[in-house]
């Protein structure tokens, strides 16, 4: 049926899920369903999107909102059945006045992570006009009525979120003493705190919002009421973020970039996103033939000292892609990769970056009966953002900026009008220029590291994929150290532990990133969705 195994070695999680006429897989339920409405009302995938993705910055505000950025891969057929690959970049960039020497003059050595400071322009509701505009079928006021209606009525708010929501409270309660964060008590906390899990939540403010980027196609955001809400917040409690630099934001259209790994062809968005650390840490596998199995301490090593050498590359190469002084070709190359694997032996080694040569976020899929798919991810970066919200809008701005740096001679450095570092990316694999589908683990600095364990698992194990999202999985965590799910068998903690690495066995699975894929056959058209298991995540078909 799909292009893996149908095996589960993990009896105790869910069944892969199987559709042929449409499937939406996201990280809550309700956002799901919003998103399967549209293809039932003849939307596309790229309706089914939007509406999820806008569903989600109600029902789940812990990790993305209004406020925040969005990438996409995006997966069309023409009329005559070709299908072609498009990538949307729409982060934003630091605001006009935003500079390096007004972060220092503040009195800080990094860019902090809460209040006004590492807010740039968001994107997100730009996302959903631009994929709108060029691909969707229904009426853009359509796709927003569903989160609406769930911000307006109320919904009630699922377990994990709770959890998730009420740990954000318990850190901002004392950090949070600041003008310009006290409006997130009044519009997230309405009751004095966090809601219950099955607790009816209601914002009519973020429902007014969400009618005013219906009506206006998100223009209102950057060039009309809503920006000019945001502008007079900004001056009034010491921001940086002006209506100007609203008004100058465009979602971008990208060239997606790629390496072919056993076979297939796995998609990023280029920088100044993090996916190019996924395709690098896939390059330094690619060299090895003798992969046995996930529980082979071999393979794990490998894995962890992969990702090692190429995130330590990232951090040091990887920014908004004007500024970057490597190129990316230059990371991707195969020689490249050799002499990082060259570098990995029998224990663990402290990471430091190569020299080539020169030259709390949401996940969603979709897809429809017509072969088209979507790839879509967008975050408030950590939790609920930079815990700036503006007042009766329900907006929590994100806190992206936090991705730049202040040393003035990295590529990603703090300027005016440049992109940070960025961390959301969504995934997409082909064959031979067939669309497998897309993928994605979200998680901050998790999501390379899951998309490089994501793939494997399909590749290299042969997992379906349920399966590759229910397998456990570790995370780099610095250093020699590595984080690891309970769910590894003991024998290989300890034979990691010998080789050299610091292992920290978890039990909280939130750590470990949220991911969602769907899989088509290009023989028969069928899906294959997987869906998370670590949160509250559901497929809806068609």
């Amino acid at each position: 049926m799909t292009p893996f195994s149908q095996q589960n070695p993990y009896p105790s999680q869910r069944s892969a899920t199987y559709a042929r006429d449409g499937m939406v897989a996201a990280s809550q339920p309700l956002a799901a369903q919003a998103g399967r409405d549209m293809l039932a009302r003849g939307g596309n995938a790229v309706d089914a999107a939007i509406a999820t993705a806008a569903a989600l910055t109600v029902v789940e505000p812990t990790c993305n909102g209004i406020g925040g950025d969005a990438f996409a891969l995006v997966w069309m057929r023409d009329d005559s059945g070709h299908g072609q690959l498009h990538g949307l970049n729409a982060s934003g960039v630091a605001p006009a006045s935003l500079t390096r020497e007004a972060v220092l003059g503040e009195g800080h050595e990094k860019m902090p992570l809460y209040g006004w400071t590492p807010v740039t322009v968001p994107g997100a509701p730009s996302a959903w006009a631009a994929l709108s505009e060029r691909f969707g079928r229904l009426d853009f006021s359509e796709l927003l009525a569903p989160a609406i209606r769930l911000a307006r009525e109320g919904f009630p708010v699922s377990p994990v979120i709770s959890e998730l929501w009420q740990r954000a409270e318990a850190r901002f309660r004392p950090a949070f003493t600041q003008a310009s964060t006290q409006a997130w008590f009044d519009t997230f906390t309405p009751h004095g705190r966090a809601p219950q899990p099955g607790e009816l939540f209601r914002s009519e403010a973020h429902a007014r919002t969400l009618e005013s980027l219906a009506q206006t196609r998100c223009e209102s955001f950057y060039r009309g009421e809503l920006a000019e809400k945001i502008d007079a917040f900004s001056r009034e409690t010491g921001g940086y973020l002006r209506a100007g630099d609203l008004a100058a934001h465009r979602a971008e259209w990208v060239e997606p970039i790629s390496t072919n790994y056993r076979g297939v062809d796995v998609w990023e968005i280029p920088p100044n996103g993090q996916g190019l650390v996924a395709l690098m840490g896939l390059n330094i596998m690619s060299g090895y033939d003798d992969l046995h199995g996930r529980d082979d301490a071999s393979v794990l090593h490998r894995q962890c000292e992969a990702m090692k050498l190429a995130y330590t590359d990232g951090h040091r190469f990887i920014a908004h892609a004007e500024y970057m002084r490597t190129p990316v070709a230059a990371l991707l190359s195969q020689e490249y990769a050799a002499t990082r694997r060259n570098l990995i032996g029998e224990q663990a080694l402290d990471p430091f970056p190569g020299e080539p040569e020169a030259g709390g976020t949401v996940y969603l899929a979709t897809a429809d009966g017509e072969g088209n798919m979507v790839s879509f991810i967008q975050s408030n970066f950590h939790g609920f953002g930079s815990g700036v919200v503006v007042p009766e809008t329900g907006i929590a701005l994100h806190n992206r900026g936090h991705g730049f740096t202040l040393d003035p001679d990295h590529d990603n450095t703090l300027v005016p009008g440049k992109r940070p570092f960025h961390t959301i990316i969504p995934g997409f694999l082909t064959r031979q220029g067939e669309a497998l589908g897309p993928f994605g683990v979200m998680g901050g600095f998790m999501q390379p590291q899951g998309h490089m364990q994501v793939v494997m698992n399909l590749l290299d194990f042969h997992l379906n994929p349920q399966a590759a999202l229910d397998a456990p999985r570790w995370q780099w965590m610095g250093g020699r150290r590595i984080g690891i799910e309970h769910g590894y068998p003991a024998h290989l903690v300890r034979e990691m532990a010998a080789r050299g690495h610091d292992m920290e066995l978890a039990f909280d699975p939130t750590g470990f990133g949220r991911g969602q894929i769907i899989i088509r056959d290009p023989r028969t058209g069928v899906l294959c969705g997987g869906t998370e298991p670590r949160t509250d995540s559901a497929i809806a078909v068609l």
